[in-house]
């Protein structure tokens, strides 16, 4: 058969395409390659810097409507409109936390308000169990005392203006948060459609790799903290209801809060509510068994061992190891948001490497999708 001859730009075209080599390229083309990735990086980091105080409400946003979606798509059988059954999964999700946030809110102040009232009677109250420490019956800590509560008292007596100068701020976070989670609900299979579109099929086996290993450790780090948080509250709940410690609900939900955070987690709760025991309770047996219980079964077997265990059993991507570090590193390096970035990125690494070392290794393909002949097909390593 005779071959199909082409014209010399479009042969040309082909073999820049099949065996690419930066020495063939032109001057004009490589002035564009170059200003399009300057303008590309440019506006990038523009726009990095601009979402930067919102990126963690668009982050959990996305999070919040993949897992979400099924009760979208539920919902949408029956309502038959995207746009009111996206509406009605977040305000599933919205209304229960606004309530437990709206009591907590109305029981930290009402507390605030009592010490206030009460700051001699509780200095005098920690003053004497501070003496009743035997190296310390000597000590003049009266006036200490005193000046701690009153600072801990103009604290809470300031709740109230702390929480008025963050709404700002939070409710553009929320904003964002919101508007994200109900475009990605009704948008899901445009944008699925649109980021595969964007990708060449050369880099095919790669994609699937970080696809699947980014999905693997998403959803292994997202089930086992909000699992995880969930059974340290309740334990923490269910201590305070047996020691008979007031607010025991809040306490709940702010140790499920605060546990998201690097540095501060559960024990931020259970060792001020033992100080609290020791006290004004004079219980020391119960807060020792508070403090035993919330170190050793909160913070050292649940937050570094049945975390990332349930993490990467769920993953089937990283094992205990790897998805261990993950968290830890990821937490302490990004903040809240490394609770997703530390195991992603790590699951990316593996990915890459994975793909880089498998014995099929890459093909390059052309744009039909079909394998190239001869040297287009070399194994790239």
């Amino acid at each position: 058969m005779t071959e199909t001859l082409r014209p010399p730009a479009e042969r040309r075209r082909i073999e820049r395409r099949t065996n690419a080599r930066v020495m063939d390229l032109t001057i004009p083309e490589l002035r564009r390659m170059l200003l399009t990735t300057i303008l590309f990086v440019v506006v990038l980091m523009l726009f990095l810097w601009m979402v930067r105080t919102v990126i963690i409400g668009t982050i959990l946003g996305v999070v919040v409507a993949v897992y979400l979606r099924p009760v979208y798509v539920r919902l949408l059988t029956f309502v038959k409109q995207p746009l009111a059954s996206a509406a009605l999964t977040i305000l599933l999700l919205l209304i229960p936390v606004l309530g437990l946030l709206v009591y907590s809110y109305l029981e930290i102040a009402d507390v605030a308000a009592y010490v206030d009232a009460h700051s001699s009677e509780i200095a005098a109250k920690i003053d004497l169990a501070i003496h009743q420490i035997p190296f310390m019956r000597g000590a003049h800590t009266g006036q200490t005392v005193q000046h701690w509560v009153l600072t801990a008292s103009n604290y809470g007596a300031s709740i109230p203006q702390v929480v008025r100068a963050a709404i700002v701020s939070f409710s553009v976070a929320a904003t964002i948060f919101v508007f994200t989670a109900g475009y990605v609900l009704v948008d899901t299979p445009q944008i699925i459609a649109y980021v595969r579109s964007k990708i060449a099929p050369r880099y095919s086996e790669l994609v699937a790799a970080l696809e699947t290993n980014v999905r693997g450790v998403l959803y292994g780090a997202i089930y086992s903290t909000f699992l995880t948080q969930a059974i340290k509250s309740v334990l923490i709940f269910v201590m305070n209801l047996a020691f008979a410690v007031p607010l025991a609900a809040v306490l709940a939900v702010v140790s499920f809060i605060i546990g998201f955070f690097p540095i501060v987690g559960s024990w931020s709760v259970y060792v001020p509510v033992a100080a609290w025991l020791v006290i004004f309770r004079n219980a020391p047996g119960q807060a020792i068994a508070m403090l035993l219980i919330g170190f050793f079964v909160n913070t050292v077997y649940i937050s570094t061992f049945l975390r990332p265990k349930i993490a990467a059993e769920r993953s089937h991507v990283l094992n205990f190891y790897w998805m261990f570090v993950g968290l830890v590193t990821g937490v302490y390096t990004f903040g809240l948001v490394g609770i997703l970035l530390g195991p992603i990125l790590i699951g990316l690494l593996k990915a890459i490497f994975d793909t880089v070392t498998n014995s099929a290794n890459w093909t390059l393909l052309d744009q039909d999708g079909d394998a190239l002949d001869d040297g287009a097909s070399e194994v790239l390593s």
